[in-house]
């Protein structure tokens, strides 16, 4: 099959009507018909059946519709990149981050580095660790944000900043101006777990166990944000990251870092020997300026 069948196909598929994907592809009723005749033709098989009014997909396209959804899937970066150098314009930069940094720090660093970049567009997505560091080595990614050092051989992991372990509280919980909180006070403590395998979490986790009497964890949740949202519903206590941390406390929760203090890292990871974009390193610049801006007032 040619690429031209595929679409058509696909098309058909979406609408269930020849005239409909027409209007979907942009092309004249008798074109899509001719295609699927031609697909028709060369795969030996009818694919779509017309019933009550509408184009149904025969047994054989049921089999193949996975594997046509996903390569039709794979054409849309290639004609946005083709798009894209037809009016002139730079490559996307393609930027990936794991949740904690989706809600305020890397917007809000897009949002600058788009008065300053006018010309490049930009893609953004939130993933775990791991699969940023798969995108990376795949090329489907020109930059990741994380709070974890993969420690990858093929990955170029730099320190941009530093904050600390919080603790988050409903308003009023914590004492005026109390500026860190020991662990051991969490003991019996109703709170909030994280599940995954998220390292940070997991060395949490153990120390959290050590207390006597143990915390009390009914609720786990999955994110650092669901673990505020939980605290803002009066669930109990987190101890969350210090950017999820910066944004429940301009929502008026309480924060204080743990005591002895625990250091997160925002790591930004690359891919070793790559030739860095103006865009790229312009965006590596503003995420640590604002990154060190948003974490300061937490402590």
């Amino acid at each position: 099959m040619r690429l031209r069948h595929i679409e058509v196909i696909q098309a058909i598929l979406q609408t269930g009507h020849l005239g409909t994907a027409a209007e979907w592809l942009q092309l004249a009723v008798s074109d899509v018909d001719a295609t699927l005749k031609d697909a028709e033709q060369q795969l030996g098989f009818m694919l779509f059946a017309s019933v009550r009014g509408r184009l149904q997909a025969t047994r054989e396209t049921m089999a193949m519709q996975a594997q046509i959804a996903h390569l039709y899937e794979a054409l849309e970066p290639i004609q946005r990149l083709a798009s894209s150098l037809k009016h002139h314009h730079a490559p996307p930069l393609r930027t990936l981050c794991t949740p904690p940094l989706a809600n305020q720090l890397l917007p809000q660093s897009i949002a600058l580095l788009r008065r300053r970049f006018q010309d490049t567009p930009c893609n953004l997505s939130s993933q775990p660790t791991r699969d940023i560091v798969r995108s990376l080595l795949l090329h489907e990614a020109d930059l990741g944000l994380s709070l974890h050092d993969p420690e990858h051989p093929q990955i170029t992991s730099t320190v941009l900043a530093q904050g600390k372990l919080q603790l988050l509280a409903p308003h009023g919980w914590l004492k005026p101006r109390q500026k860190y909180i020991a662990l051991q006070e969490l003991a019996g403590q109703s709170m909030i777990g994280l599940e995954g395998q998220d390292p940070l979490s997991q060395w949490l986790d153990s120390k959290l166990q050590a207390l006597r009497p143990l915390p009390v964890i009914q609720t786990r949740v999955q994110t650092y944000q669901m673990m505020r949202s939980m605290v803002e519903a009066g669930e109990g206590l987190a101890v969350v990251d210090p950017f999820t941390a910066s944004g429940a406390r301009e929502a008026g929760l309480d924060t204080c870092p743990l005591s002895p203090p625990i250091l997160v890292s925002l790591y930004g990871l690359t891919v070793k020997d790559s030739s860095p974009s103006p865009a790229l390193n312009a965006l590596l610049e503003i995420v640590t300026q604002k990154a060190q801006a948003l974490l300061s007032p937490i402590g």
